[in-house]
Parts: C-alpha cells; sequence; structure tokens
C-alpha cells in the first residue's frame, strides 16, 4: 500500500500535474475560437517547436516542474539550451505533441474527478438523481458518500501516471543530445585536469617551502652558531613568503573560476631554487647551457617544477648532501638531471606522490621522466621536447 501512495507525498507529483495542465491555457482560447477544429492545435505544435528558443523554454519548464530535484545541476536529464540542429528542432516538436496530447485526459481528470466526488456527497444527502456522467440518474443512497474518496483517489494515479509518463517523455526528447554530453564531458575533463594541477601546484610549492624550513631549523638548532641562525631564520622567511604567494595565487584561481593561472614561476627563475637549497645547507652544483628564456612557457613552468619536487625530495630524503643539477637545451629538448648520493634515509621505492607528479608532467608534455637509484646515486631525469608545444 505504501509503495502506491507514496508519490502522493512527494512535491513533484503536484509540480507535474501543474506541467500537464498548464497546455489546456492555449488550448482553452483556441477552442473558444474555434471549437469545432481542435486538430488545428495539433499543426500550430509544428511552427512553434520549430523556433530554437522553444527548446531552451520547454527545458527550463521540464527542469522546474518535472525533475525539480536536477535544476541548474551539471548532467541534468533535461537540457537546458535552444536547438541547434534540425535533429533538436522536430524532437522539439514530437514533445510539444506528446505534451498536448497528455494534457486532454489530465484536464478532463482534473475537472471530472473532483465534480463526481461532489455529486456523489450530494446524492447520498438525498440532494436527488444526479446530471453528472458518471452517476446520472441514480437514485440517492446515504452509502453514496463512502464512494467519495474513490474518484479523488483516481485523479491523483491519473495525475502520477501522466506526470511519470511526462517525465520519460521530456527526458528521451529534451535531454542532451551526444555533441552536447561530448562537450559537457570534455568541460568535466577539463575541470578535473585543472584540479589535479592546481594540487600538484599546492604539493610541489608548500611541500618544498615546509622541507626548507624544517631543515633549516634543525641546521641551526644543530649548529648553535648565531650567525648561522640568522641566515637560516632569513631564508626560512623568504622561503615562506615564496609560498604565500603561490598558495594565493592558487586560491584565487580557485575561487575565480574559469581563469588560467598566471605569473607561474619558470625556469628563468631556477636560481632561487638552487639558492634556497644551498641556504639550507645543501651543497648544490648546478650546469646550465642553452638559451632558457626561449623555451616555451608550458615547458618552462612544469620545468620549474620537476626542478622544485627533485631538489624538495633531496633536502627531504637525503638531507644537506651534494646536489648536482644539470640543466640543459639540446636539438630541441629541454633536458633536466638532479642527482644526490645515497645515504641510508634515502627513500627508493619511487611511488610517492611527488615523483609521481614528476612523471605525470613530463607525460602531459609528450616527454619522459626517470626517477630512481643509479650508479649510487638518486637520479631524476627528465626529458621535455619543446618543438611539438610551440
Amino acid at each position: 500500500m505504501y509503495r502506491f501512495l507514496a508519490p502522493l507525498a512527494r512535491p513533484a507529483t503536484y509540480s507535474r500535474w501543474l506541467h500537464l495542465i498548464s497546455p489546456v491555457a492555449v488550448a482553452s482560447v483556441w477552442m473558444f475560437i474555434s471549437p469545432e477544429t481542435p486538430w488545428v492545435l495539433m499543426l500550430m505544435a509544428v511552427p512553434v517547436g520549430l523556433v530554437p528558443a522553444m527548446r531552451l523554454a520547454e527545458g527550463i519548464q521540464g527542469q522546474l516542474l518535472l525533475t525539480p530535484w536536477e535544476r541548474g545541476r551539471r548532467g541534468a536529464a533535461i537540457t537546458v539550451a535552444p536547438s541547434s540542429t534540425w535533429a533538436d528542432r522536430w524532437r522539439t516538436v514530437l514533445w510539444l505533441e506528446v505534451r498536448l496530447l497528455l494534457a486532454i485526459p489530465v484536464m478532463f481528470a482534473t475537472v471530472w474527478l473532483p465534480a463526481t466526488s461532489v455529486d456523489l456527497v450530494i446524492t447520498g444527502f438525498g440532494g436527488g438523481p444526479s446530471n453528472d456522467w458518471l452517476v446520472r440518474g441514480v437514485e440517492p443512497h446515504w452509502w453514496y458518500v463512502l464512494l467519495t474518496p474513490f474518484p479523488i483517489l483516481l485523479l491523483l494515479g491519473v495525475v502520477t501516471v501522466g506526470g511519470n509518463v511526462a517525465m520519460a517523455a521530456a527526458r528521451r526528447l529534451l535531454g542532451p543530445t551526444a555533441r552536447e554530453k561530448m562537450t559537457a564531458l570534455e568541460e568535466r575533463t577539463e575541470q578535473l585536469l585543472e584540479r589535479n594541477r592546481i594540487a600538484r601546484e599546492l604539493h610541489d610549492s608548500i611541500g618544498h617551502a615546509l622541507t626548507v624550513a624544517v631543515v633549516q631549523a634543525g641546521a641551526a638548532r644543530a649548529a648553535n652558531d648565531p650567525a648561522f641562525t640568522e641566515r637560516a631564520l632569513a631564508a626560512i622567511e623568504e622561503t615562506g613568503r615564496e609560498a604565500l604567494d603561490d598558495l594565493e595565487r592558487v586560491l584565487r584561481v580557485l575561487r575565480e573560476s574559469g581563469k588560467p593561472i598566471a605569473g607561474q614561476p619558470t625556469l628563468v627563475e631556477a636560481d632561487r631554487l638552487l639558492d634556497s637549497a644551498r641556504g639550507s645547507g645543501a651543497k648544490v652544483e648546478a650546469e646550465v647551457s642553452g638559451a632558457l628564456d626561449l623555451v616555451p612557457g608550458p615547458v618552462s613552468r612544469e620545468g620549474y617544477r620537476i626542478l622544485q619536487e627533485s631538489l624538495t625530495n633531496a633536502l627531504r630524503h637525503a638531507g644537506t648532501v651534494p646536489v648536482r643539477v644539470r640543466i640543459g637545451v639540446v636539438d630541441g629538448w629541454l633536458e633536466l638531471e638532479v642527482a644526490n648520493p645515497l645515504t641510508g634515509t634515502t627513500s627508493i621505492s619511487g611511488g610517492g606522490s611527488g615523483l609521481r607528479g614528476i612523471r605525470e608532467r613530463a607525460a602531459l608534455l609528450g616527454g619522459k621522466a626517470k626517477t630512481g637509484p643509479y650508479d649510487g646515486e638518486w637520479r631524476v631525469h627528465a626529458s621535455l621536447p619543446l618543438e611539438r608545444i610551440r
């Protein structure tokens, strides 16, 4: 019993009822003008449905009244967009025809079934034979009053079934086309890629700053030298400010959805990474060859992040050990390598999110990256193409 009565407690049942009977307002005007030609309404739906904006209007009504829980949501079953192809227009025409056909029985039920309940009450209390077509000529009896709820229940059943049919038809005829689904999927994919990239940005910049701060603080405490402690605090302050700038930039992008990230550091600014690592106590030997200022922006930005993550891993897992950095532009490729001696605490799993992010960055640019132990060292080597990016 609950299964049959549950739809009566749903607000969507009554909003669909309104959606079903609203075309009658237009139909009643025409029937007042020409009651002998109701079929003209079906013909009028053809040119109206071919108007591109009609799909938009019907989609708004459908989301608002047929599927109110999907209103404004991405991936809604009913599209809110004008017709872009002739196929969309003809589907809109078919939807208008279906809507008119559903409106007729629902409207008759809405008018006559409550009237029947009223006539049953009047007849049951001795009001004389009813003129209602369902109980016409019936002699009055008191027990007719007990039948009063049944026409109302029948009306609600008609409304529920009609609403479900209208919702199914709207999803079929006003739903997103294959092209619209593909466009929505592409937009969703772009958003997910952007979020993953922002996560990598935060991991690299904030992780690097925290690693430098921890190493600097530990070295200052171990050195017990006021001059070194002052230099360490200055390095921590500078690194922290740079991390705050990166964090503010990323959060600004998150607040202002759709705007590209601007002002990202590039390999031209690699010196500040090297100086930061040196300030942490590491002996960094850098070799740079080629014109880094001519490297395409995407490659230079990703190269900077790869270098940042590589130095962070070296400081975090190996401590203040000698680090060798080579950056070069050779035969249309950006070659970047960071190597440090293996120590007893160096992680060689290669499964961390930072190392995975290095490989992902290189792969997205059509390059490759290798991370792991080699000949007594931990090496990160990335090769990024330049020409295909241009």
